[in-house]
């Protein structure tokens, strides 16, 4: 596990939002943080303080576990040092009954959207029941014989990334069965900036349920903090909800994964660019599924736009790619993603806006799901009505300003 201080400069728009953050300050010192969520023991930041993840802080929550029950939602990033969650809980005596399964499933092999079976696992035996397909939210039967469910999942801080979405529905569910939620917090990777358009409620699904923007800049911790707060679960009903946060974090640390969250983010500049290239996976173009750059390079068959070539294949994680077997041509971004992309803190419009510029026949460029990844309709129109870069970020910053103020709330980390 690496930790970095980031050294980037504010960028021009980060610099427009200190206004709203300032307001947001003075909103929690006259009115409190909101008291939907137990954090235990938040520690105080500094750069020479270790960072240690909520799952390695054992002793903060291994209590709140003995005599119970435990369901636990997670995948392979849900680790202890080398030893997987799962593994330590069962060495430490917690009765865990069950792990839920999220996209990608237990061990993380699964593709995205891929039907995520129910069984059990291998090595420990345990059921395992998938969160995912028909079955994103925990049924009450499923919940009969669970006190706790802990909740250890490794997100990426972007809206359509679905382990928040999987988060909600826990949540939502133990709610209504009276079951008590513990979330370990780990950091956020993008967690250092906010951008991106507010989801419009009318577009709302699986890969966006909340209106917050596409890089919302909170760690699962906070996140979870605000569903329960600002009552987005159904009826507006309240889950009981611990927090255990991590220790030598903050929002201005930049972090290296040690374990890939999903198949297709294998390393940081593919997660630095997922927040701009996810956009894309509701167009024609390619992002490099079945290659050995996923989500560094974008291209198709035929791209007029850069001279990369790459060919995607059947591989674990990406089974059946786009453009599968055939030759695509495009743009490699891994570099970029390594630096430059880190340095700006935004979403980078300007593939999006030049690949459908270029392609031969814009009325096929966008499909459908291109409006939930985006959260609106705004943005498909905005760049067929040709709006520059600029433009179309200036239509972001109210949302931002808005919700930078809600986002304060819930903070845990400087």
């Amino acid at each position: 596990m690496k930790c970095a201080r980031f050294k980037g400069g504010a960028s021009a728009g980060y610099a427009a939002k200190i206004g709203a953050s300032f307001a947001a300050f003075l909103l929690i010192a006259a009115c409190g943080r909101p008291q939907s969520v137990k954090v235990v023991d938040v520690p105080s930041t500094n750069s020479k303080e270790e960072l240690l993840t909520g799952a390695q802080r054992t002793s903060e929550y291994i209590p709140l576990l003995r005599g119970q029950r435990v369901a636990v939602v997670t995948n392979q990033t849900g680790i202890i040092g080398q030893r997987h969650l799962v593994d330590s809980l069962l060495t430490l005596k917690v009765n865990v009954v069950k792990v839920f399964a999220p996209e990608h499933g237990f061990r993380g092999d699964a593709d995205a959207g891929e039907h995520v079976k129910s069984g059990r696992d291998a090595r420990t035996g345990l059921p395992l029941v998938s969160l995912y397909g028909d079955n994103k939210k925990p049924k009450p039967e499923q919940l009969a014989d669970v006190d706790v469910i802990l909740f250890d999942i490794q997100d990426v801080g972007v809206r359509f990334y679905t382990y928040i979405s999987t988060l909600h529905y826990v949540m939502e569910a133990a709610a209504e069965s009276g079951k008590k939620v513990v979330v370990l917090d780990r950091p956020n990777p993008n967690g250092f900036y906010v951008d991106g358009p507010v989801l419009d409620m009318k577009c709302t699904s699986f890969v966006g349920m909340h209106p917050v923007p596409l890089v919302h800049g909170m760690t699962v911790g906070e996140y979870a903090g605000m569903i329960n707060g600002e009552g987005w679960l159904k009826k507006a009903v309240k889950c009981s909800l611990t927090v255990i946060p991590c220790s030598g974090y903050d929002h201005a640390l930049t972090y290296d994964l040690p374990v890939r969250p999903s198949p297709n983010l294998p390393n940081a500049s593919s997660i630095y660019l997922y927040p701009s290239l996810g956009l894309f996976e509701g167009t024609i173009v390619s992002v490099g599924r079945g290659t050995d750059k996923p989500f560094q390079c974008i291209g198709y068959p035929g791209c007029p736009i850069g001279r990369y070539s790459f060919t995607p294949r059947s591989v674990p994680g990406a089974k059946e790619p786009p453009y599968k077997d055939k030759n695509c041509t495009g743009l490699d971004l891994q570099e970029y993603g390594s630096f430059s992309a880190l340095q700006e803190r935004r979403i980078d419009l300007k593939w999006l806006i030049g690949m459908y510029s270029d392609a031969p026949d814009r009325t096929k460029f966008f499909s459908p799901f291109f409006e939930k990844l985006a959260g609106t309709t705004e943005l498909r129109a905005q760049i067929v009505a040709g709006m520059e870069e600029t433009a179309i970020r200036a239509s972001w910053v109210a949302g931002i300003d808005s919700f930078l103020i809600i986002r304060s709330k819930y903070l845990l980390y400087p």
